[in-house]
């Protein structure tokens, strides 16, 4: 009896023992959490303790809040937000980084929320990089000057040179940077600029997450190869849009790939609405000595719709591009230069043209189907290739060796229009009447092999309600893409129209009107989302009048990232502001000979007879070929008087100018930009009463743009980082 006690005493013993080296272990495994302050460094696993942290004032634009090195380290922030400029500021007050990554292997991010930085992770040479579940959306992104009537070329983007960092000028929610292995899961980067950026980066496999809504790139791949990139949202990366008026994407897309990109696999993500949806471009490195590209890439199963430009560009390139759906785009596939590259089993559907390629050579267009495309293929040659490209001067750039075979022509104007074209072949195709179904995307058997296998993937792009909608729902403000979270007052007229007409979009539910100033009629006091409304202003009050409206309805979620529950109310505005200006504008033309190009030049210019004169109330001038016919394309020059009286409170002169401008206020001069430069924004303080300024500017060649604006306060928002 007394043997079997001791037995039994000794196997609870054992068993109180075990226990003690699990909880022992547990504790290891779950270190108690840290209050980390800006700066801390994480060297080993660590949980952050649940709570906001935010930045303190004066902290330097290249501090981290957490530092991270060492292998072997969990991050998790569950229950975590950063927070570097407040939801009160505005996107393009954000400054410094969140998280930095400095090396190490196996480190990985778990969850929290990182808003209002420039950059909300940055990693740089770390082998194994995880992050999951991570929320970066709402950090920093530019001012855009671009309005409703027509764009501003100060928001143009390039991202074509990146050797010496300087995709770092663009900022990013997710920046990685000779990053090797690892995954990106479940992360949402929504509402910044940038989504994820990655340069020098290899063996990364990015699924199930949400880059939309960016004004610049939703994923952005520089010099980064073997990566696949599956099962992602990255819809509405847009900007340089406004429906039925302009349709340029200004160089923004859902995923942009340049600069020696190769072997990645692009399978079954929803890549809708982007400037463009794919953008490749084979790198300056292939510009200069035709060598290389971004080849070898694989897009299959994408949906690549109602981008503003293309849905698909590939230029100077091989790659293959099977059974994608590309609609409503200007073009479907732009493939400037492409060679040996493989379009097969995909859908196009309602673009202006479906495939238009220049300068291409044994290019295979198998088993597509073209449905409703004004022009189903274009392809041609120019005679006279660029003079300063590298790459005609080493590559055969013929337009040859076609094979356009077994595709589908439904209700196209016209199916193929080849000039300068040798060796086509295009037997076998066919025609048939539209279809009132969506085209279903095939892989042809024979391309089959080049489709990888892609365990854990889902043969299917992700679906939503925004990515159905055609091309006419992208709605673009000065901050860039609309999500349709919140109650939003969006103007259907010109900046400056007589009666301007306005739709209430937003979440289903309500609204009424709960505040006016300077307005003589609202055309209805209360109605329901989707409702357009008419305002009249009062005369003497045309320059300055404000409608302030309430919603309740279901949830929402403001654009700086403030979240309410549905029913509660929500007050959204809309305000024109631009203090009356009547313009004395003296137009000068000259000729190389008459004119040099310094400020003692143009002062002999302007002190002589203008060419014509005529009054504007306001200076607003963007065009490539002259909105006033009797200018020139270029060579010439305007100055421009007004007399403006000015409110109480903080007031900016802002001037948008290529080629050059300079402007005085009583007779100071306080903008001095006379060197030829591309669009940029410069700014000049004026206070309260009554002015005198001077506005003068001279255009060289190229574009034209000149906008010279009176706004509120001081904030001295530069746009988008050139070059335009």
């Amino acid at each position: 009896m007394r043997s079997r006690l001791v037995r039994i005493l000794l196997s609870i013993l054992a068993v109180l023992a075990a226990l003690a080296v699990v909880a022992r272990r547990t504790l290891h495994a779950q270190p108690a959490p840290v209050r980390p302050s800006v700066g801390f460094v994480v060297t080993h696993s660590t949980r952050i303790a649940p709570g906001t942290y935010r930045l303190p004032a004066g902290t330097s634009p290249d501090a981290a809040f957490l530092i991270v090195r060492g292998d072997g380290i969990v991050l998790d922030l569950t229950g975590v937000t950063f927070e570097g400029a407040p939801p009160s500021a505005d996107p393009d007050a954000a400054f410094a980084t969140a998280i930095r990554v400095e090396g190490g292997h196996k480190v990985e991010i778990r969850n929290g929320r990182i808003r209002g930085f420039k950059f909300g992770i940055v990693a740089r040479h770390t082998v194994d990089l995880h992050v999951t579940g991570t929320d970066l959306s709402y950090n920093w992104k530019p001012r855009l000057f671009s309005l409703i009537e027509h764009e501003s070329l100060a928001d143009w983007l390039s991202f074509h040179h990146n050797e010496k960092d300087e995709w770092l000028r663009f900022g990013a929610a997710l920046s990685l940077w000779d990053v090797d292995g690892g995954t990106i899961s479940n992360v949402r980067a929504e509402q910044g600029m940038n989504g994820l950026m990655m340069t020098r980066t290899r063996h990364l496999r990015v699924t199930g997450s949400s880059f939309s809504f960016n004004s610049g790139l939703g994923v952005g791949m520089y010099r980064s190869s073997d990566n696949v990139i599956a099962n992602n949202r990255i819809d509405y990366d847009v900007r340089g849009y406004s429906d039925r008026v302009y349709r340029r994407g200004q160089d923004s897309a859902g995923l942009l790939m340049f600069e020696q990109c190769l072997r990645n696999v692009v399978a079954y993500n929803s890549v809708t609405h982007g400037g463009d949806g794919l953008f490749i471009w084979a790198g300056q490195q292939t510009m200069d000595d035709g060598q290389g590209g971004v080849n070898d890439n694989v897009f299959v199963g994408n949906d690549f719709s109602y981008a503003p430009t293309n849905g698909m560009e590939a230029t100077f390139s091989r790659n293959a591009f099977i059974g994608n759906r590309i609609a409503g785009s200007d073009h479907g596939f732009w493939g400037g230069y492409s060679y040996e590259s493989v379009v097969a089993g995909n859908c196009f559907a309602n673009n202006r043209i479906g495939i238009a390629v220049e300068h291409g050579q044994q290019n295979t267009v198998v088993a597509n189907r073209f449905d409703g495309d004004t022009l189903a293929i274009r392809l041609w040659a120019d005679s006279i290739e660029p003079g300063d490209w590298g790459y005609p001067k080493h590559r055969d750039t013929r337009s040859r060796d076609w094979r356009i075979t077994r595709n589908v022509f439904a209700g196209n104007k016209s199916t193929i229009d080849a000039k300068n074209t040798t060796a086509l072949d295009t037997l076998g195709n066919e025609h048939a009447p539209r279809q009132a179904a969506m085209c279903v995307p095939r892989i042809p058997k024979e391309f089959a092999a080049k489709v990888p296998a892609l365990p854990g993937v889902t043969r299917a792009a992700p679906v939503s309600a925004d990515a159905r909608r055609p091309r006419s729902a992208i709605v673009i403000d000065e901050w860039g893409p609309y999500d349709r979270r919140s109650p939003k007052l969006t103007p259907l007229d010109s900046s400056h129209a007589a009666l301007p007409r306005f739709v209430v979009m937003g979440p289903a539910g309500g609204w009424r009107v709960v505040g006016r100033r300077g307005l003589a009629r609202v055309s209805d006091e209360a109605g329901k989302v989707g409702d357009t409304i008419t305002v009249t202003p009062a005369p003497e009050t045309s320059h300055d009048w404000e409608l302030v409206l309430e919603y309740v309805g279901g949830a929402t979620v403001s654009p700086r990232g403030e979240a309410q529950p549905a029913g509660v109310p929500v007050r959204f505005s809309y305000a024109h502001y631009e203090p009356r200006t009547e313009w004395n504008v003296r137009f000068f033309v000259w000729r190389d000979s008459t004119v040099k190009p310094t400020p003692e030049g143009f002062t002999t210019l302007m002190a002589g007879a203008p060419a014509f004169e005529r009054r504007a109330p306001r200076l607003d001038y963007e065009w490539y070929r002259p909105a006033i016919k009797a200018l020139p394309l270029e060579k010439w020059a305007l100055d421009a008087t007004t007399p403006v009286d000015i409110p109480a409170g903080e007031h900016s002169l802002r001037v948008i100018s290529d080629d050059a401008a300079r402007v005085w206020i009583d007779g100071v001069l306080v903008i001095d930009h006379w060197q030829p430069h591309e669009s940029l924004a410069d700014y000049a303080a004026l206070t309260p009463g009554k002015h005198a300024l001077r506005v003068q500017y001279y255009q060289l060649d190229g574009w034209t743009e000149l906008r010279v604006d009176i706004v509120r306060g001081s904030a001295r928002s530069m746009g988008s980082a050139g070059p335009h």
